[in-house]
C-alpha cells in the first residue's frame, strides 16, 4: 500500500472541463499507467484541495464520484483506496477510452491537412515503435 501525495493532481484553470471532471480523469489515466495500484491510500481531500487551491467540496465530489464508480473505496481512518479490480476486457476498453479523444483529435487534424489516411496510420505506427 502506498501513500501519495497531493502533487499526484494538477489542474488546467483555464480548461472548459471541471474541476472535479479533471481530477477523475487524472484518477482513470493514472490507473490505467499504473501509476495508482489497488490498495493505494490517495492524499486526503482537504490536502488535495490546500496544493490545487481549489475548494475542497469539489475534490470531495471527484472523490465520491469515483466511489460511487468503484474506481475507489473509503476506508475508515486511512481515507480513499484504490478499488480492487480485475484484469479483463473491460480495463481495456476503459484505456482505450481514454485514447480515443485524443485520436480523435488527430484524426480531425489530419483531415484539415487532407493526408492520405494510409500515410497517417504509417506514421503513427512508427511513432507508436519509437522509444520514450
Amino acid at each position: 500500500m502506498t501513500s501519495h501525495t497531493a502533487s499526484l493532481f494538477s489542474i488546467a484553470t483555464g480548461s472548459s472541463e471541471p474541476i472535479y471532471r479533471q481530477l477523475i480523469e487524472q484518477t482513470r489515466r493514472l490507473l490505467a499507467a499504473r501509476v495508482l495500484a489497488p490498495g493505494d491510500v490517495l492524499p486526503s481531500v482537504r490536502d488535495v484541495a490546500l496544493a490545487l487551491a481549489v475548494n475542497p467540496m469539489t475534490v470531495s465530489k471527484a472523490y465520491n464520484m469515483m466511489e460511487t464508480e468503484g474506481l475507489l473505496t473509503r476506508s475508515r481512518g486511512i481515507g480513499m483506496l484504490v478499488a480492487e479490480r480485475k484484469a479483463n476486457a473491460h480495463n481495456i476498453r476503459e484505456r482505450e477510452a481514454l485514447l480515443r479523444p485524443t485520436l480523435e483529435r488527430a484524426a480531425e487534424e489530419a483531415r484539415q491537412l487532407e493526408l492520405d489516411p494510409d500515410a497517417v496510420l504509417a506514421l503513427f505506427n512508427k511513432i507508436l515503435k519509437e522509444e520514450p
